[in-house]
């Protein structure tokens, strides 16, 4: 693949917390620095704790900025482009730049630098106890949970756009009232807009990771609602208003390499374009796209190069 074949943006996607987002990638899939048990596109195969660029944020910037021609032309609307020079470049746009961070290098001066021309910040905060912090997110041996605890803090005090937390809960592990009340005192120092508290909608890379109940779910909510001012679920399902910019199948792919698709939304999308499911048969058959079933649902995602080849 040339430089020219690299796609960095996909969508306009519905995000439930920023309207319609056009997502961009400016990390490799599966590098990260945790291996969340959650996570909705797999387990991490190459665990990285130092910091450095993996693609020229020119490249990045001419990729969103012609995905956003491509969808005025369609009428499409932009709410947050979703991502450093990167966010620099983004904000000539005139695009609001979010960011949905895993929190864990914010101990760095230069991250909370330049994360801090962000318009909007998401930071990840699943547990400030190390035992359940290490059975949710699998970090990185390099990091420490007291020094990304300090950076996180570091970076609220200084932060002046708007800020807002995540905490993903995972049934039997970070749900408990203890677990919860130590969260909430957290976040609550950190003084955000809103504090998200959310449950896995997608397959995650461990397959015995579910949601907890209705019953811990509302108790979970009065416990941060004890402590913040401003606390929503994000636990419904975002909708199926995704955008296509012309080539349908390209944009499928986009899209489900990050952002698995349910089967009603894959349907909506291709009836928005005026493309049948043989576009979906073709992806599955050719081994670019995976079928998997998760609570009663059947969703799409991209299979990742390692997994294409096996099937090949």
């Amino acid at each position: 693949m040339n430089g020219g074949d690299v796609r960095y943006s996909y969508g306009p996607v519905p995000s439930r917390r920023l309207g319609k987002s056009l997502g961009i990638n400016n990390i490799p899939a599966k590098v990260c620095t945790y291996s969340c048990v959650y996570c909705q596109v797999g387990r991490t195969t190459q665990m990285q704790s130092d910091r450095c660029s993996f693609y020229e944020p020119e490249a990045i910037f001419r990729d969103v900025q012609n995905r956003l021609a491509r969808t005025k032309e369609a009428r499409e609307r932009v709410d947050y482009l979703n991502l450093g020079r990167e966010i620099m470049l983004l904000k000539t746009l005139k695009v609001p730049v979010g960011v949905i961070t895993n929190s864990s290098l914010l101990w760095r001066e230069d991250v909370r630098e330049e994360l801090g021309r962000a318009d909007w910040v998401s930071l990840k905060i699943d547990a400030v106890q190390k035992a359940i912090w290490r059975r949710v997110n699998r970090f990185h041996e390099a990091l420490s949970l007291s020094q990304v605890l300090k950076g996180i803090r570091a970076f609220a005090r200084t932060y002046t756009g708007k800020l807002v937390t995540e905490t993903m809960l995972v049934k039997d592990i970070n749900d408990n009232d203890d677990c919860l009340r130590e969260v909430a005192d957290f976040v609550h120092g950190l003084q955000p807009s809103r504090a998200y508290l959310s449950i896995t909608t997608r397959p995650p890379a461990e397959r015995w990771v579910h949601g907890p109940d209705e019953v811990v779910l509302n108790r979970a909510y009065q416990i941060f609602a004890g402590k913040l001012k401003q606390v929503e679920y994000l636990i419904g399902y975002e909708g199926d208003a995704f955008a296509s910019t012309g080539d349908v199948g390209n944009d499928l792919l986009s899209i489900a390499a990050v952002h698995p698709m349910r089967k009603e939304a894959v349907s909506a999308f291709l009836s928005r374009t005026g493309s049948t499911w043989e576009v979906v048969e073709r992806l599955v058959a050719q081994g670019d796209v995976a079928e998997t079933q998760y609570e009663g649902h059947q969703f799409y995602l991209r299979r990742l190069q390692e997994n294409r080849a096996a099937t090949t």
